[in-house]
């Protein structure tokens, strides 16, 4: 067949192919296009699903009568010039692919005035039917209708209308919450869905698409370094969700995924976050455009970033000082409540603004006039929330080999030293617990007071729990949770340490793969080394261990290395220091006394003892609670000893 050129039109619909996926795609386009055109207030209206409609109405700079045309050509854009411009780029859109795209698969009319004069254009299938001058105010009306109509093999992938709604609603939240100082309002089938007051304050866009119950709790987070600022807002460890979605990370203004610095994010919370639970998080970063390359995919999500390890320590250090100097102890009858020392204060609204949980994929409508007074009262009784939070928070130095035991309690004058400061202080070989030590302290200014409460021995039940109490009332421990944690922070400090000793094995254990299981294996011998497990090659499918670390049981030798093995093989990329945090959990929870155990009382008072002492003692290391505290208030009501007000 010969090699020909493809009409336009065709190349267009390939282009919509990669561009519009389904109706949320035109959403995104188009509402990008409007924050471009530097709109104050954006409207949204959608009727079923986008599929039939789809219009977004804005009051930006317009388009000049003569460019109308040009918008619909491909690759024609106001935003870039030559090719360095790719690496300065300060819009969202830069490619003129949007409007071609979306035209070439629907029915669009554009409106448009840029303050001087007006057009109005109509287009099927992104050939131009008819024009005409318009008397439109300065800003512009894009009309998306009949989508897909023209290439039913795409409607046959599209879901239901509530999934498409969800898709919709999606990308207005997440746009709001990237532009605060954009006025957007959502309707679908005339009904107003969702409404952001575009006053430039994120906390009222938190309220707006959250709830102000979960915006009330959040707390402000705001950390720079020489190349990125990061201001945000993020929720504490016990209002979480069971999907990561609810990180939402915008760079320069710009919504991104990056798995990178989403798992900052959670690393952020190290240990205080339970397994498969995560946390909400609207974190704004402010970038130097030519550390980035947002060139990279056709709907601009993924962006490329220099110095993105830079970026990963500034907010999973920003995160742990924050959330380090909280101490919990769930009560019986409520969520886990915190305790706190010299800790952050998060923004808070008041309790009268409560509303239930907004999820992102689903917003629910409210009265305009109700949120806009509520979040006028909300300014004028709220300090600025950093102030609030204030800048010093801390935890006591881990700078001396001490086992758990030695650690000390959290002091409310700190010092935070600099990136920069730890590295030049601290030795590669000491970069894991450079990851649970984010502050320094003069001993001298240690607060002694103890974090743990002092707990008098009661007893011990169904072989699981340990009875205690205080002057406060009593407590209910997970023995299992608790050794877990013991056993945890030894590991964890001692795992592939300096003068960690080594078992030197006369018979060594071999460790038979499949080839292409050695070939991924071989490339990770280096980190295995320094785990302090030292292997051979002894074949071509086989691996010889001579030695191993002495905290390995040396009737689990087998068991534990080919668990490690795994550890690294599920996450390649894993620095050596993250791996030995997994091996610490694996670990402390593998060695530690199950349910059904029973205890004497000098081995329960011991355990008690040792948990005390403990960095964290209130949990274990996959986030559970270690303890539960009965108030003595809550167990004279349950007795009726004290009466409930009416």
């Amino acid at each position: 067949m010969a090699i020909q050129l493809l009409p336009s039109q065709v190349a267009d619909q390939i282009a919509a192919g990669e561009v519009v996926e389904r109706p949320a795609s035109v959403v995104k386009e188009l509402l990008e296009n409007a924050i471009d055109g530097q709109a104050q207030e954006i409207e949204i209206r959608v009727e079923e699903g986008g599929l039939r409609s789809i219009q977004v109405i804005d009051d930006g700079i317009g388009i000049a009568s003569d460019e109308v045309e040009l918008a619909f050509k491909r690759h024609a854009t106001s935003k870039i010039h030559q090719s360095q411009d790719l690496f300065r780029i300060h819009s969202l859109g830069f490619r003129g692919e949007a409007l071609p795209s979306i035209a070439s698969v629907s029915e669009m009319t554009l409106e448009t005035s840029d303050g001087q004069t007006g057009t109005w254009i109509y287009l099927q299938a992104g050939e131009l039917v008819d024009r005409r001058d318009s008397h439109l105010r300065q800003g512009t009306s894009v009309l998306v209708e009949n989508l897909f109509y023209n290439t039913p093999a795409r409607l046959k992938y599209i879901k239901s209308l509530p999934t498409e709604l969800s898709h919709i609603s999606n990308i207005i939240n997440r746009q709001a919450l990237g532009h605060p100082q954009i006025r957007f309002r959502y309707f679908n089938e005339d009904k107003l869905v969702f409404e952001s007051n575009g006053k430039g304050r994120l906390q009222e866009v938190l309220a707006a698409v959250y709830g102000f119950k979960q915006a009330r709790e959040m707390y402000p987070i705001e950390a720079e370094s020489l190349d990125f600022k990061l201001t945000g807002y993020v929720s504490p460890p016990t209002l979480t969700r069971a999907s990561k979605n609810y990180i939402s990370l915008y760079l320069n203004g710009r919504y991104i995924r990056n798995y990178k610095l989403s798992q900052a994010v959670i690393d952020g919370y190290r240990e205080k976050l339970m397994i498969g639970r995560y946390p909400i998080a609207v974190l704004h970063i402010e970038a130097d455009p030519q550390l980035l390359d947002v060139n990279v995919h056709p709907t601009k999500m993924e962006v490329r970033i220099s110095k993105e390890d830079v970026l990963y320590d500034l907010i999973k250090e920003s995160l742990d000082h924050i959330f380090q100097p909280l101490q919990r102890i769930p009560e019986a009858n409520q969520p886990l409540q915190y305790t706190e020392e010299a800790n952050p204060e998060p923004f808070r609204l008041e309790e009268s603004y409560e509303q239930g949980h907004l999820p992102l994929s689903s917003p629910r409508p409210q009265s305009p006039s109700r949120r806009e007074s509520q979040l006028s009262e909300l300014v004028s009784s709220t300090n600025d929330p950093w102030e609030e939070a204030g800048r010093s928070s801390g935890n006591a130095s881990l700078d001396s080999e001490a086992s758990p035991s030695q650690a000390q309690p959290v002091s409310s004058e700190t010092i935070q030293p600099s990136i920069e400061e730890r590295q030049h202080k601290h030795s590669e070989k000491e970069v894991w617990r450079d990851v649970d030590r984010i502050t320094s302290i003069d001993a001298k200014q240690v607060d002694q007071s103890p974090r743990f409460p002092d707990l008098d021995y009661i007893g011990q039940l169904h072989g699981t729990y340990l009875l205690a109490s205080d002057d406060t009332g009593m407590y209910l421990l997970d023995q299992h949770a608790m050794q877990e944690r013991i056993k945890y922070e030894y590991y964890r400090d001692h795992i592939g340490t300096y003068g960690t000793a080594m078992q030197e094995l006369l018979i060594p254990e071999l460790f038979e793969f499949t080839q292409d299981e050695m070939l991924e294996i071989q490339p990770l011998l280096p980190k295995l080394k320094e785990m302090q497990l030292d292997f051979e090659l002894f074949g071509s499918q086989t691996l010889q261990l001579s030695a191993h670390p002495t905290w390995i049981r040396s009737d689990q030798v087998h068991e534990t290395v080919e668990e490690l093995i795994q550890l690294a093989l599920n996450d390649k990329s894993a620095s050596v220091s993250k791996f030995r945090q997994a091996t610490a959990i694996m670990m402390s929870c593998k060695l530690s006394i199950k349910a059904n155990h029973y205890l004497s009382d000098d081995q329960a008072k011991q355990l008690i003892a040792d948990l005390s002492q403990c960095q964290n003692p209130f949990n274990c290391a996959h986030g559970r609670p270690v303890l539960i505290h009965y108030s003595t208030y809550e167990i004279e009501r349950l007795f009726k000893r004290i009466q409930d007000s009416h």
